[in-house]
């Protein structure tokens, strides 16, 4: 079995200024790279350990991202063996990613409303921003 990936590589920057907690940084960074395909199913993860080394966090902070990316089957974990990304991991982490999305659109329309803008504008405004390169 090959190496565990260098995932310091993958995520962005693990930072406390960064936004979110440092768990949910692990936990959306690991879901994009899972969901962009570049960790494959069955492809081993660094060690609660070396991942915490690595990324330079506790271990506690590496177990709990790890605990809430199992429990929504993105990865799963073999007793003696490591910690694996799940065959289904790369369309959960996309289902995931999705419903995230739809909230922060929902979330972004209720604004856009409270702010006095009709359905029209908003719908503008989303494609506006849509076609806007990303900085």
């Amino acid at each position: 079995m090959p190496p565990p990936p260098s995932i310091k590589l993958l995520l962005p920057a693990i930072s406390p200024a960064a936004p979110g907690t440092l768990y949910e940084q692990i936990v959306t960074g690991l879901k994009r790279a899972i969901s962009e395909g570049k960790l494959q199913p069955d492809s081993a993860l660094p060690s609660f350990r070396q991942l915490a080394e690595e990324l330079l966090v506790s271990i506690i902070t590496v177990k709990r991202a790890y605990e809430e990316l199992e429990r929504e089957g993105i990865i799963y974990r073999r007793q003696g063996l490591g910690t694996f990304v799940a065959a289904k991991g790369q369309d959960r982490s996309r289902e995931a990613k999705l419903g995230h999305a739809r909230e922060l659109l929902r979330s972004a329309a209720r604004e856009a409303a409270e702010a006095g803008l009709k359905p029209a504008e908003i719908r503008r405004l989303f494609l506006e921003t849509l076609n806007d390169p990303p900085s």
